[in-house]
């Protein structure tokens, strides 16, 4: 093998570049030629590759976002539009390729190396740390940090006030962003959507809190049932009228900022052992982090099992809310 590819896709997340950075120069170490792919598979498709070399990857370790750019592909679905990205591919003399993202990602790149003979392996980037094979994804240790700042800031509002805070945080399908930094910043409840009819507990529990608890602060993953932090506010608002009852959703403050050392060795780590699985051969696997140890996940494990939440955690939120 004498030359790769690095690209980063979907929702980009705090440490992609320090993951970049381990790609690139473990490459350069090997003596592989590497080349950046600008706008991931679209730019793939498009034809935007960039060459790269240990300078591209200087002083980028801190920056949150990616330097590649990201976006997500409609073409790439299409057989038209893997076709045009193989030919690219091929036209640039590529062998294998390290693809940083998450569930739509690694579906993408499992299709595609299973369709071309190109080797793909994976790094996990999302904040939503929701792929099997890894402790931690690459972007999640800093977005719960991220939130966990926020809601002690809205917190000490919530204080002056003796009001009820409901906090939106990002979790379409999973909701590790909510729990883990809900039990961080003492949230006196934590809806999500691996936990069902939570409302009606919560309405509940609301009621048993201990009086002299002014203000409260209630963490809501986007994809609760309960249907965001603004219909969650107004059924409090129905049984509770007396509550002064706001509504704060983060949004895309949690995808930004610079990564924290776990998270910038964690990358660095998952980078330098993706360069070193495409050298021994790998293909359609998920570089991850269990245990503090790197392991190989296949992309189809890795993106189709749902693990649990851990009920340790739960039952623990809810005697520490009390």
């Amino acid at each position: 093998m004498k030359k790769i590819a690095v690209f980063t896709s979907g929702g980009d997340s705090p440490g992609m570049n320090a993951c970049i950075r381990a790609v690139v120069r473990t490459a350069c170490f090997h003596d592989l030629e590497i080349m950046g792919i600008i706008h991931g598979y679209e730019g793939m498709i498009n034809d935007e590759f960039v060459p790269l070399d240990k300078k591209s990857v200087s002083n980028i370790i801190q920056r949150g976002g990616t330097i590649l750019k990201t976006a997500r592909s409609k073409r790439f679905m299409t057989q038209e539009g893997m076709k045009k990205a193989y030919q690219n591919l091929k036209k640039h003399k590529i062998e294998a390729v390290v693809a940083i993202g998450g569930n739509g990602t690694f579906t993408g790149a499992e299709e595609f190396s299973n369709i071309y003979p190109i080797n793909i392996v994976g790094c996990p980037g999302t904040i939503d740390n929701d792929l099997v094979g890894t402790d931690f994804t690459i972007g999640y240790d800093t977005a719960i940090n991220t939130v966990v700042d926020a809601v002690d800031k809205i917190r000490d509002t919530a204080e002056s006030h003796d009001r009820v805070f409901i906090v939106e945080v990002m979790g379409r399908d999973a909701g590790l962003i909510a729990l883990r930094s809900g039990i961080a910043a003492g949230a006196e409840g934590i809806l999500i959507p691996e936990s069902k009819n939570d409302i009606e507990k919560l309405l509940k529990r609301l009621a048993k809190s201990r009086k002299d608890k002014a203000s409260k602060i209630i963490m809501v993953a986007e994809g609760d049932e309960s249907g965001g932090a603004y219909k969650v506010a107004e059924r409090i608002k129905e049984k509770y009228p007396n509550y002064d009852v706001r509504v704060s959703v983060l949004g895309h403050i949690q995808r930004g900022g610079s990564p924290t050392c776990m998270e910038r060795v964690n990358a660095s780590r998952m980078g330098y052992a993706a360069v070193q699985a495409l050298l021994d051969g790998k293909k359609n696997v998920m570089i991850g982090i269990v245990n503090k140890h790197i392991h190989h996940t296949p992309f189809s494990k890795a993106i189709k099992h749902i693990e649990e939440l851990n009920p340790e955690l739960l039952k623990m939120m809810e005697i520490l809310s009390m």
